[in-house]
């Protein structure tokens, strides 16, 4: 099953607001400066939600694909001639 890239985005886009807020709060409990823990929190998560979005989709490519289901006892009789 793929995951539509529009699903991937709105994940991504989620995690990157989480990861702005927790970035600021870091950076401003640490050094005390708004425009410090603000340039860090645009940053550093920037660059991680890029390449989360990269790592999302390349996981979705290499997930294995469900296998095929198996027929029923009936189906195979009923496939089967004689």
């Amino acid at each position: 099953m793929r995951i539509p890239f529009s699903h991937s985005l709105a994940k991504t886009g989620t995690f990157a607001a989480v990861h702005f807020t927790v970035a600021f709060s870091v950076a401003y409990l640490l050094t005390g400066s708004a425009a410090i823990a603000g340039a860090l929190a645009v940053l550093e998560p920037l660059a991680n939600t890029v390449a989360y979005l990269l790592h999302e989709r390349a996981w979705a490519r290499f997930t294995p694909r469900l296998a095929a289901p198996v027929p029923s006892v009936q189906q195979r009789i009923a496939g089967t001639s004689c």
